[in-house]
């Protein structure tokens, strides 16, 4: 459960370490998707660890939480379970194929997301998972190793 170096909205090789995969790509407007958007990852990788306010994945280290969809991993503008609306959740119905699930990282604790988000998933059909971020992340690289569909939103945690 830990994470090296990196600011807001960033992502860094871990120090001393060569990347396998691409240098990371710089989001304009952390938490907005829109088609412009870069992947920090394009693409999926296994959840190396997790804490102090960010996230390890493909030899590079992310601080603040992640929204992870299949064309890739991005920055995610939710810092507090408590700022999760529905529009933070929009990239989630325009990337996902139904059936289709969502893992939502809500935290430190389980917690149920507000109602208008529920909703929005419910009338686009698309099943979500709330559960702590910890246990999201253990549950997105088992999703992950057994080539599943889905997507994960991924609430950074101390």
């Amino acid at each position: 459960r830990s994470r090296q170096g990196g600011s807001h909205g960033t992502c860094r090789r871990a120090a001393g370490q060569e990347s396998r995969y691409p240098a990371a790509l710089r989001i304009e407007r952390p938490g907005h998707l829109m088609p412009s958007d870069k992947a920090h990852f394009p693409g999926r990788a296994p959840i190396d660890a997790y804490g102090n306010g960010g996230f390890r994945f493909a030899d590079m280290s992310h601080r603040g939480s992640l929204l992870i969809v299949p064309s890739g991993i991005y920055g995610w503008g939710v810092a507090a379970f408590d700022e999760l609306t529905p529009e933070h959740c929009a990239a989630f119905l325009t990337e996902l194929k139904r059936p289709a699930f969502v893992l939502l990282g809500t935290g430190m604790e389980h917690r149920m997301p507000p109602e208008p988000v529920r909703k929005l998933f419910a009338e686009a059909g698309i099943g979500l998972e709330p559960m702590s971020t910890g246990a999201a992340a253990r549950t997105y690289n088992v999703l992950l190793a057994e080539g599943r569909d889905f997507g994960a939103g991924l609430i950074a945690v101390d």
